[in-house]
Order: structure tokens, then sequence, then C-alpha cells
């Protein structure tokens, strides 16, 4: 058992999230940063769908009540376990009674702790993702008592060898692939969406990043179509609105781009006032 000291600002269990209950308007839901939770989930000999801890921006503080074998990665937290320092990216003991908590934000915006065995919450339509109305609970707080499994010996495999490569933490790149109504875009719009940077705003989070730039938009309204995380909106004000794991499954805006799977991964990491800008997949050198 972990006993949950102190919640961070927003920390919730997610793994690979809901596949196939999307025409019940149900969003997939999951972590943000894929690459980094399953290599957290690699690192204690998981497989890359168990459940792991996501925290945004802050940490939480966590007393285990069982022996374990923990991995953190993606942000940089600062982590320390009964008060010493440890590393992101390695495999570490933890014992009963043990204390883990995080500091200062380095790098990146969402960290993954990972144990052995996964998270023992509920799972829901094949999921263990936390998502209001859905789960029990929509996020951990102060308190909650979540279920793991003990582990008696440190990991030692070919899993906790592997290197990370968190570069695309600090990157602003993102690739993207032509939505289905790009073909509707002028000239000069194309050219502000590859040429120009945008700002992350105040109003982003699990369901979707806003960026503050405006690019001119004379398209007409589309009739409501699916959407899926990566999925980049252009409102009538000429807003970009890029949508995330926790996005809705339809929506009316024209859908201009779609981000990668890793362009995801990087812009899970950005945190409000960075700015990111756009790289038509086909432009890129292979």
């Amino acid at each position: 058992m972990i006993k949950v000291l102190k919640a961070g600002f927003y920390s919730t269990i997610q793994d690979l999230g809901r596949i196939g209950v999307q025409q019940f308007g149900v969003p997939y839901s999951g972590v943000m940063d894929r690459k980094a939770a399953s290599f957290a989930n690699a690192l204690v000999g998981n497989n890359e769908g168990e459940a792991v801890l996501e925290m945004t921006m802050m940490g939480a503080q966590l007393e285990f009540k069982t022996p374990t074998c923990i991995a953190i990665s993606g942000a940089h937290m600062s982590p320390m376990l009964n008060g010493i320092l440890i590393e992101n990216n390695h495999v570490v003991r933890v014992e009963m009674g043990d204390v883990l908590r995080f500091g200062k934000l380095l790098s990146g915006f969402r960290c993954y702790l990972a144990v052995s065995g996964g998270f023992k919450t509920e799972t829901v339509m094949g999921s263990k993702s936390m998502y209001p109305n859905i789960t029990k609970a929509n996020k951990v707080v102060k308190n909650d008592i979540i279920k793991i499994e003990p582990t008696n010996r440190l990991n030692e495999g070919k899993h906790a060898k592997i290197r990370f490569n968190g570069a695309y933490i600090t990157s602003n790149v993102l690739e993207v692939f032509e939505g289905p109504e790009f073909e509707y875009l002028s000239i000069n719009q194309r050219d502000e969406l590859f040429s120009a940077l945008f700002t992350i705003s105040n109003n982003s989070n699990r369901m979707g990043y806003q960026l503050v730039e405006t690019i001119q938009n004379d398209l007409k309204p589309i009739i409501t179509g699916p959407v899926i995380p990566g999925t980049v909106q252009l409102t009538p004000s000429g807003k970009l609105i890029v949508l995330m794991r926790d996005c809705q499954t339809t929506g009316g805006y024209p859908r201009v781009l779609q981000l990668s799977e890793a362009s995801i991964n990087v812009l899970s990491q950005k945190f409000t006032g960075q700015s990111v800008f756009f790289q038509l997949k086909s432009m890129i050198s292979v």
C-alpha cells in the first residue's frame, strides 16, 4: 500500500487509456506522455500498459507501506527518498516506511512514477485511467491509500540498463500530418501555420492545449466529425486548439493538423508561456 501524504498540484492514475468505447462518447484518456510512462514501466519490469502515477507541475508526497521497486521518468521534479535525492530513469528499491517526495521542477511538466506490478486501482471499461464520471475518483487526493503488491527483490534485469533519450522534453518542434480539412487552407494560412511560434496559453489541460497566437480564418464550419488526441482544431476566431488525451470524441471546428504520437509526448511536457512550432511531417528530411 501507498499512503498519499500530499497529492501535488494534479496527480492521477493513468495507463494507456480506454480503447473501443469512443462511440459511446468516452474519451481515450491515459498518460499524456506515453514515452516517459512506458519507460518507467519497463525499468521495473512491467508491461507498458500498467498503471502509473502521473504528476503535473508539482509532485506528490508518498509513504510506502510495503516494499517495492520504483522508477521515475518524464519531467525532472527533484525526487527525494527519505530526504536523499534520487535519479530519474533508474530503478530504486523502496522499503516499508520510506517516504518519496518531490521538490523543484527543473525540466518538463509531467512526471511518471511506476511501481513493480503497477497500481492496483479500479478498472473501468478496460482501463484504470482516472476520468470524471467514469471512475469513482478523478484525481489522487491527500490520505488516499493506493494498493500495490509487495516486491522483495530489486529488478536487476536488462530493462534496468536501457537508456532514456529525454531530448524531446525540451524540444519545441511538433511534427504534424495534414488534417482532414487542411486542403481548405489558403497558401497564406499554411504559411502562417508553419512559420509562426505559438505560445501555450493558461487555458490548457488534459483535454486540450489552447495556443495564444491566431491565424486568419475564413473557413466554413464543418459538420461535427470524429476527433482524436493530437487533432489540431482551428476555431472561428483563428485560435488553435490541440486536443489531448481527455478530449471529446467529436468536434465541429476544422481539423487542420494532426500531431504525431511523438509530438503529443512533446506537447504534454510544455506549460503556460512556452512556445512551439509546427513542422509538417513530409517536410522533415529522413
